[in-house]
């Protein structure tokens, strides 16, 4: 992960925004470096993955015109090639320095060609504005804030823009923003058409584009990791690439002390591959302790997000402290497209689809935004497959009556997509269990009764009747948001509401997230 600014106006220096910037510097630990526009500035702190030399360190600038990207562009080498055609020179391996020639060449055009994660902010030096875009999904993180002269800041955090923008927003993904407006070159969540694929034919689509996806993300400059928790979508993910590198893969998994769920799958999962796996054992403590610090990285007061962050940010500070890992490969992005247990409930394939198109335009918000700070401020580059924009599109657009758990198994496709010796059969077979149940059916008791000692039921009803967006409906939710407040001082708005089950759906109308409140979460739990 990488951290980027920009600003074209006359109210701030850079000077006087250092400070802000560097509040994300553990996104870009290796060089920090901020380029003066004459009229604005452009800053950029680097964590090398591609092109480790000191040529790659941004801000790139040609033609008149400037760049920062956090990103990762698949494929670049081919797209590189077909420019040196054209006649461009570059001076280092990163991918992002084929940004300003492809803009030369495409204008904003180029959006929409890119296979990538990303988030830039490009400099028009013909127009002297600021250009800025995100990937369709919102891997990479953009924010952006308005000041009281109508200028518009730009950055990767919210935590970067508190303090100088009265009310702070997240960028949509798949937009870009130019002349004043948002944009969208992308929406992947709507289908142009239906595709009616058969079983065999949707499962075979589903496995070569997943695998593909996965291969892609392989490719970097710095060494690579994997986050294990023993489901279905993160062992599929270890499985496929340990088919593809030379060597034993690196995977890490976590765990409570006393009643962890997960360590025994990603265990099973990593002799089975041939894994150098580690475990990462936590305590009551060490939740409660890294409570604070999750909230003020998350910059949510989401119960389920905030819940399933704790154990994603401490296995990341351990793979941090103790290995010389730059990237992460994680198994996010797989519930939206193929199913929550809450989806067993959907009243019709046409239900499912809609929800699912739902959740993938919140992603940035939820599981999106949990993997990236966590991971990112542990000075680490996550990478999520099931993200790939191609298999994103293909799952999107299937008939929702092949994905509607019909099956008797939810996630049926997916699973029945990699049947054979992938993985061991109790595995590829393991009913979805929620991350942060998983870690610990106890972290989450622990988590709610340290917030049930907090306030007396008065304090509860009076004390959450101070916010009327996204109101507080439980102790452990009031806890959150006082937290949340404390660092991001009204701007509840940046997450459009709580995460939960559709409540319209008979069997989901529950006050709490986790699936272990529903009447099917049967084995989920074992």
């Amino acid at each position: 992960m990488c951290s980027i600014i920009g600003y074209v106006g006359t109210h701030f220096s850079a000077e006087e925004v250092t400070g802000y910037f560097n509040r994300t510097r553990s996104r870009g630990p290796d060089m920090t470096r901020i380029l003066n526009l004459g009229n604005g500035f452009l800053g950029f702190h680097r964590l090398a993955i591609m092109g480790l030399e000191e040529s790659g360190m941004q801000p790139f600038s040609a033609f008149g015109n400037a760049v920062v990207c956090n990103g990762e562009l698949y494929g670049f080498r081919s797209l590189k090639k077909q420019l040196e055609e054209k006649g461009y020179a570059f001076q280092s391996g990163s991918d992002c320095e084929l940004l300003l020639p492809l803009y030369r060449e495409y204008g904003v055009g180029m959006f929409s060609m890119l296979d990538a994660e990303f988030a830039l902010i490009l400099y028009d030096g013909a127009s002297r504005q600021l250009i800025a875009a995100r990937d369709p999904i919102g891997i990479r993180p953009l924010y952006y804030g308005y000041l009281p002269s109508g200028e518009i800041l730009f950055a990767s955090e919210p935590k970067n823009l508190v303090g100088l923008c009265q009310r702070i927003l997240p960028f949509p993904p798949g937009h870009y923003y130019k002349d004043g407006k948002f944009v969208c070159y992308r929406d992947i969540s709507k289908p142009i058409a239906l595709i009616e694929d058969d079983v065999e034919t949707a499962c075979k689509k589903i496995h070569d584009k997943l695998e593909a996806g996965i291969l892609k993300r392989l490719d970097a400059d710095a060494p690579l990791g994997f986050l294990l928790s023993g489901g279905l979508d993160s062992s599929l993910v270890c499985a496929v690439a340990a088919r593809h590198l030379k060597k034993p893969i690196r995977t890490f998994s976590i765990g409570m002390d006393v009643d962890a769920i997960d360590l025994k799958y990603a265990q099973q999962v990593a002799d089975y591959l041939g894994a150098d796996h580690t475990q990462v054992i936590i305590t009551r403590e060490d939740v409660l302790k890294a409570l604070p610090e999750v909230v003020a990285l998350l910059g949510t007061y989401d119960i389920t997000t905030i819940r399933a962050s704790i154990g994603m940010y401490l296995v990341c500070k351990y793979v941090h402290q103790h290995t010389d890992l730059r990237v992460l490969l994680t198994g996010e992005i797989s519930d939206e497209l193929f199913g929550y247990k809450y989806t067993d409930f959907a009243p019709s394939p046409e239900a499912f689809q809609q929800e699912a198109e739902k959740r993938i335009h919140q992603l940035h918000m939820y599981d999106v935004l949990r993997a990236d700070r966590c991971i990112s401020v542990n000075s680490l580059e996550a990478r999520v497959p099931f993200g790939d924009l191609d298999f994103v599109e293909y799952v999107m657009a299937l008939d929702p009556r092949r994905k509607v758990n019909s099956y008797g198994k939810g996630k049926y496709l997916l699973r029945h997509a990699f049947a054979g010796d992938y993985l061991p059969e109790d595995i590829l077979m393991r009913e979805k269990a929620a991350f942060s149940d998983a870690v610990g059916h106890s972290m989450v008791e622990d988590l709610k009764q340290h917030a049930e000692s907090l306030y007396t039921d008065e304090q509860f009803e009076a004390r959450r009747k101070n916010y009327s967006f996204a109101q507080p409906f439980t102790k452990e939710s009031l806890l959150y948001r006082e937290l949340f407040e404390r660092y991001y001082p009204g701007q509840a708005e940046m997450v459009v509401d709580f995460w939960m089950p559709n409540k319209s759906w008979a069997g989901c109308n529950v006050n709490d997230p986790s699936a272990r409140v529903l009447a099917n979460y049967g084995d989920s739990g074992k």
